[in-house]
């Protein structure tokens, strides 16, 4: 009997493992569908082919049959459901198991082949489906705060009996501190590519060199021992003081203090239980503070298992939702073309780069900017899954159109996350050599994201005028001498212009 394993479940206790028997198939394939049904960064291309390549060896090692079927196999029929029908036919099997994948294109996929797929439930998870499902039932608001309250009852992370340690259950208001520059400041492991990984690279050159992002130098994991160095680097070296800059950003340092594990529990060679019982572990050893501890686990235990729980509970359409209308197209910039905003250059360029950014980066700078210019957010949504290594549509897709772009019309968030210069400026040391003033609000030299803030407000006051959270901005708003709020407003226009005119803004 075939038993499918995909790149993102290189988990040696996958549940479609677990159900094998000795006579089963593992089947494991490169494919053109799955490569390019966007256009992934060159990296995360060859993270997941080397991985694969790497996994497949060690299941062989530990004596299962694996017909792996490599991109450049001639007999490559380059869909995940193609190989697995000419491997049934090559064994004359007549079913199918695999465990659930993590996008609804995949599990449709599955549930197409002329066979019977058995569809095992993934549970490397903390949440089950119907755990989620039964906690959202009859919410008036769906919101990670108190999931994430459930998940550490559930779990005993962080906890003292029914309560949180240290009487806490979020310490996130000591986790907002500007970061300076490090010389010394710990990085994380580089891996030179070995032998298998240096395949994996020609390969992805000669088919994916054309895609947006820089190839090399590649330096990360491909397998689990690497990944586990990885991961125990972090937790020795960075943790600590992780909490109270996991929001800072910095021209020079894209990684700070943050860990660089998302690719490696998304693709299954870290388990997320491990993960966050080896922060927790460091914390109950005094070796890190309790505000690190918390922040880094919530991410993993709360936003995490939230996000996924979002994206099955919403469904298919999830990603097309579109709750403000915006319509604009992607602009170059976000691909590398010239311009003179600082931070969207530094985060972008750091994209292209290294597949990553983090999670303030991504919301506070490339994201924020799209919500506040109204771009599409279906371009947005695709633009995320196609340049970040840890990118799948289970995690990505409400992180983008739930979290950034507002765009569910606030199943996910309370308010959109839009701001002006100021936070920015707060947070980063991009505004000192940008080509904008962040304390201009009109006029040439003005901050963009100063003006778009504003025009954003306006545009949507009807919808989000009695929100609480957002709400009081229109006080500030309505008080503004008139001739100003007019020049504000024509000033973002002409910027938007020059912006849908592809010229350098």
């Amino acid at each position: 009997m075939p038993n499918l394993i995909l790149g993102d479940q290189l988990s040696h206790d996958l549940s479609a493992l677990r159900a094998a028997t000795p006579d089963d198939i593992i089947v494991m394939a490169e494919v053109m569908a799955e490569a390019s049904y966007v256009r992934h960064h060159p990296k995360k291309i060859a993270l997941i082919f080397a991985a694969m390549r790497k996994f497949a060896a060690e299941l062989t090692e530990q004596g299962w049959q694996v017909a792996y079927t490599r991109l450049d196999d001639p007999e490559n029929s380059h869909k995940i459901d193609g190989e697995l029908l000419r491997r049934a036919a090559e064994h004359g099997a007549q079913d199918i198991i695999a465990t659930e994948p993590g996008e609804w294109r995949l599990i449709q996929i599955l549930s197409q082949i002329p066979l019977p797929v058995r569809q095992l439930p993934d549970d490397r998870f903390f949440a089950t489906h119907t755990e989620f499902q039964d906690w959202a039932r009859d919410r008036k608001e769906l919101r990670m705060e108190w999931f994430y309250r459930q998940m550490r009852r559930k779990t005993g992370l962080l906890m003292e009996g029914d309560e949180p340690a240290g009487g806490k259950w979020n310490y996130d208001h000591d986790n907002r501190k500007p970061a300076a520059p490090d010389l010394f400041r710990p990085h994380p492991p580089r891996f030179p590519p070995d032998a298998i990984t240096q395949q994996v690279l020609d390969l992805v050159q000669d088919r994916f060199g054309d895609n947006f992002g820089d190839l090399l130098p590649f330096d990360f994991a491909t397998d689990r021992k690497g990944a586990l160095q990885v991961l125990d680097h972090f937790i020795e070296h960075s943790l600590d003081l992780f909490g109270p800059y996991q929001d800072a950003m910095l021209s020079d340092d894209p990684f700070l203090h943050h860990s660089i594990l998302s690719p490696y529990i998304n693709t299954g060679l870290l388990s997320p239980s491990e993960v966050c019982q080896a922060a927790a572990d460091a914390h109950l050893a005094g070796k890190v503070r309790p505000n690190s501890a918390e922040g880094f686990i919530r991410q993993i235990l709360g936003w995490r298992e939230f996000m996924r729980g979002i994206y099955f509970l919403e469904g298919p359409e999830y990603t097309s939702r579109n709750a403000l209308g915006h319509n604009r197209d992607l602009p170059p910039l976000y691909w590398g073309a010239e311009t003179r905003m600082n931070c969207l250059s530094h985060a972008v360029g750091q994209t292209k780069r290294h597949a990553y950014a983090h999670h303030i980066q991504r919301l506070m700078i490339t994201g924020n900017f799209a919500l506040l210019a109204g771009i599409d957010p279906a371009q947005v949504h695709e633009w995320y899954l196609e340049v970040y290594i840890d990118a799948y549509e289970w995690v990505e897709a409400p992180n983008t159109i739930g979290m950034s772009q507002f765009a569910d019309g606030g199943l996910v968030g309370s308010k959109p996350y839009v701001s002006s210069g100021n936070y920015i400026n707060k947070m980063s040391d991009y505004c000192k050599t940008c080509a904008y003033s962040v304390t201009a609000k009109t006029g040439d030299k003005a901050c963009p994201f100063n003006l778009l803030y504003w025009d954003f407000l306006i545009r949507h006051r009807d919808r989000l005028h009695d929100n609480p959270r957002i709400g009081r901005a229109y006080a500030t708003w309505d008080r503004m001498a008139k001739d100003r709020r007019d020049t504000v407003l024509q000033d973002a226009a002409a910027f938007l212009g020059r912006m849908e005119a592809s010229e350098t803004v």
